[in-house]
């Protein structure tokens, strides 16, 4: 069996351990800093398994030597954002804990693939690639398949449509500069610029833009984390089974869409070699308009990083 290790306990280290085990995909290993909280959301996920017939043994653990050999590692660990701390304290603070995150990670599994999760997520991917030196095949970042989950989901909600028949594709940072590509996403082939109402589709890419915000608003504290759990299994499942999938993932660019030397997201094949095609868009000016004001804001908090951090 193979193993993928979840640094970072919380709910969505816990949620996207629970989308894997049940996916009998490979061995699920728990780790946060917490004395007693990994292992008993440890035991209690490996105690389900006889129920749903699955074989996937989960452990919990505060030691990083519990990861060894770990083929994928996924981490979520990282605060969120609290009321009045400002952009550059929660930078600093994740950057020290994603940073040690990778760096032992990398001690007992120097094969494995890195996907990372944690806020601000393009420049914390850039973070860990920095601090383990892997290739940027080695490296992703998991943001892309959520935004376009919940844009499929909008458009879901507002055609009735089902949807396995809604394709969408969201680039750039993650954040309210994201760039859902309405001329590339489409109904069962149909664009959805011809699908639906301008008023209607501006709609749902403002609620896709801010989506991630929603959540936080309704659950007063924390964030959301069933989708991004999932989506982070789908980058493991897709590693794992080398599907050579096509998803939007942040990636390290050299060159591609004019952009270096940054994380961002674009859309990527995914293997068992991690990251192993960069796909580049065709884009008219109003999408190539909207994805260097994503991408000026994401280099931004790039600088703002390498001012905290020694890289």
């Amino acid at each position: 069996m193979k193993k993928i290790s979840i640094i970072g306990a919380g709910n969505t280290g816990a949620t996207t351990a629970h989308w894997l085990a049940e996916r009998e995909i490979a061995d699920v290993v728990l780790l946060d800093v917490v004395e007693g909280m990994p292992q008993g959301k440890g035991l209690d996920l490996l105690e389900a398994m006889p129920i749903i017939g699955r074989d996937t043994k989960v452990k919990g653990t505060n030691d990083f030597a519990d990861t060894k050999d770990s083929d994928i590692v996924i981490i979520t660990a990282g605060i969120a954002r609290k009321p009045g701390m400002s952009r550059d304290d929660l930078l600093k603070t994740n950057a020290e804990i994603v940073g040690n995150a990778a760096t032992e990670s990398l001690k007992y599994s120097p094969n494995a693939i890195f996907i990372v999760l944690t806020n601000p997520l393009d420049t914390m991917a850039y973070l860990v690639m920095k601090k383990t030196g892997l290739p940027r095949e080695r490296v992703i970042g998991q943001a892309g398949i959520l935004d376009s989950a919940r844009m499929r989901a909008f458009v879901a909600m507002e055609t009735g449509v089902s949807v396995e028949n809604i394709q969408c594709y969201v680039l750039g940072g993650h954040g309210d500069e994201m760039v859902p590509l309405t001329r590339h996403s489409n109904i069962a082939g149909i664009p959805l610029r011809d699908y639906l109402p301008a008023d209607k589709l501006e709609a749902i890419v403002n609620r896709t833009r801010k989506g991630g915000g929603e959540i936080v608003n309704l659950l007063k504290t924390g964030s959301a984390f069933y989708a991004p759990a999932m989506a982070c299994a789908q980058m493991a499942d897709a590693i794992l089974k080398d599907k050579k999938l096509i998803v939007p993932c942040a990636a390290y660019m050299k060159g591609e869409y004019g952009l270096n030397d940054m994380y961002f997201g674009v859309p990527v094949m995914l293997g068992a070699g991690g990251l192993e095609k960069i796909i580049e868009y065709k884009f008219d000016e109003a999408e190539k308009a909207m994805f260097e004001k994503s991408a000026a804001s994401v280099k931004e908090t790039h600088e703002a990083l390498k001012s905290l951090v020694a890289l």
